[in-house]
C-alpha cells in the first residue's frame, strides 16, 4: 500500500509470503515471509504513466514446519528464523482507465546473516492491478 504525503513522495509498506511450502534441503518444509517499510518516489513520465522508485527496511521470517514448539500460549508446528533486511525496487504504473492501473515491478531484498540459504539476496518480480485515490 502506498501513501503519498507530499506531491510525489510518500511511504509504502508490504507483506508477502511464498504461496506454497518449499522443501529446504529436499526434506524440510519451509515458507519465507517478507515485510518492509519504504520511502517511495513516484515521478510522472508520460501521459497515463508514472514510475515508482522505493527503498526501505524490513525483515524476513522463515518458518520451518514439522517442528512442535510449545510455550506459555500453546503450541505451534513450526520454528522461526528472523533476519533484518534492506530493499530496493521499482515499477511502472500504466493507467488503463481513469484511476485504474497495471504495474509490473521488481524488488531486490538484501538479507542480513541469511545463513539458511546460499545467498543473502532475493529478487522478486511481479505485477498488480491497482486503483489510485485522488490522482
Amino acid at each position: 500500500m502506498d501513501f503519498l504525503v507530499h506531491h510525489r513522495v510518500g511511504i509504502e509498506g508490504e507483506l508477502f509470503w511464498k504461496a506454497s511450502q518449499g522443501l529446504y534441503g529436499g526434506i524440510q518444509p519451509y515458507r519465507p515471509i517478507f515485510y518492509s517499510f519504504n520511502a517511495i518516489w513516484v515521478p510522472h513520465i508520460a501521459k497515463n504513466i508514472d514510475a515508482e522508485l522505493l527503498a526501505g527496511i524490513g525483515g524476513e521470517n522463515i518458518r520451518f514446519y514439522g517442528i512442535l514448539n510449545c510455550g506459555g500460549f500453546g503450541c505451534v508446528n513450526y520454528a522461526s528464523s528472523n533476519h533484518f533486511m534492506g530493499n530496493f525496487g521499482g515499477g511502472i504504473r500504466a493507467y488503463i482507465w481513469h484511476n485504474v492501473f497495471v504495474r509490473p515491478e521488481v524488488r531486490l531484498y538484501l538479507i542480513n546473516n541469511n545463513v539458511e540459504f546460499s545467498s543473502n539476496h532475493v529478487v522478486r518480480y511481479g505485477g498488480s492491478l491497482g486503483f489510485s485515490f485522488g490522482r
